[in-house]
């Protein structure tokens, strides 16, 4: 059995219709990016700006120019790349389980019958729960002293956030637990967009569940996949609120953006703090750009083309 996604379009002259909808796109996205630009420009531009100098919130008056050095002292120094180090895993962690469990809900609210009202309001719940509440809760059910997990589990007196890797594992579950309805419900907009014709198709041809799903929805999928990856990505890789709550950056869990907040909050060292963050968001485009490349997905597939 073939794969009965189209074949992307290669020298295809570009007609009027499609030349129409990019400026109807331009026009409908420009009212939001201009006031994007309007209240992120001075902050970025500050960040940036404060990042050039040694300048320390409790001494003013010591302000001193030096070019690109606080980018040489963080580059340089262990704790950056072990904070870095740490991001990513929760990234990759997180991300992955997102997408396996957040496609298996996809499925279920896309193929539910009775009940779907109910069906996706109850999958949506963690989504609606501020992070903070979220967090607070998940450290007292893994706390040593007041939680309840270790009682239902056999655990005994395990202290979860007395080490490394067991703090990352809380974090992560906690970070899965609050955003996998998002993947959802982005993939379920994906499962909205795969022809019903072609999975009828498959049935004849007599393709396994399988099969359709390797050959026919997932293919078909790859745009609202992909989005719905770098969505998570670049959202997971900022993560702040669960560190900050649950270990407030003990038992090496900082990630960078932890770290950002303790070097310009905590130390008052904003230009070091101002480097860190240039760094993340140089960090942040990277990653959107190394995805969009790797993914090549073509939108004008998406549109029917």
């Amino acid at each position: 059995m073939t794969t009965t996604t189209a074949a992307p379009a290669v020298g295809v002259p570009v007609t009027d219709r499609t030349r129409n909808e990019k400026r109807l796109g331009w026009k409908l996205t420009a009212p939001a990016v201009i006031v994007m630009l309007a209240v992120t420009a001075y902050p970025m531009m500050n960040a940036l700006y404060l990042s050039l100098f040694s300048y320390r919130l409790t001494d003013p008056g010591a302000r001193e120019f030096i070019g690109l050095r606080n980018y040489g002292v963080v580059l340089s120094d262990g704790l950056w790349w072990q904070t870095v180090f740490t991001t990513v895993i929760i990234t990759i962690i997180t991300v992955a389980f997102e997408l396996v469990i957040g496609f298996g809900f996809a499925m279920v609210m896309h193929r539910v019958i009775f009940g779907r009202k109910v069906v996706r309001t109850s999958i949506l719940i963690p989504y609606g729960i501020i992070t903070v509440v979220s967090a607070f809760a998940w450290k007292y059910a893994f706390a040593l002293d007041s939680g309840f997990i270790n009682n239902w589990f056999g655990l005994g007196d395990f202290a979860w956030f007395g080490g490394r890797w067991s703090s990352i594992a809380v974090i992560c579950l906690s970070e899965i637990w609050k955003t996998t309805p998002f993947m959802s419900l982005l993939l379920l907009a994906g499962l909205a967009q795969v022809p019903e014709v072609l999975q009828e198709a498959a049935k004849v041809d007599g393709a396994t569940w399988r099969q359709r799903l390797s050959r026919v929805t997932l293919p078909n999928m790859k745009a609202a996949i992909m989005v719905a990856v770098l969505f998570r990505t670049l959202d997971a890789y900022r993560l702040f609120d669960n560190v900050f709550i649950m270990t407030a950056g003990a038992q090496k869990t900082e990630t960078v953006s932890f770290l950002a907040y303790r070097q310009m909050i905590s130390r008052t060292a904003l230009g070091l703090g101002s480097a860190v963050s240039v760094l993340l968001f140089l960090s942040v485009v990277a990653i959107a750009a190394l995805f969009i490349r790797g993914f090549k997905v073509d939108l004008s597939s998406v549109r029917g083309r």
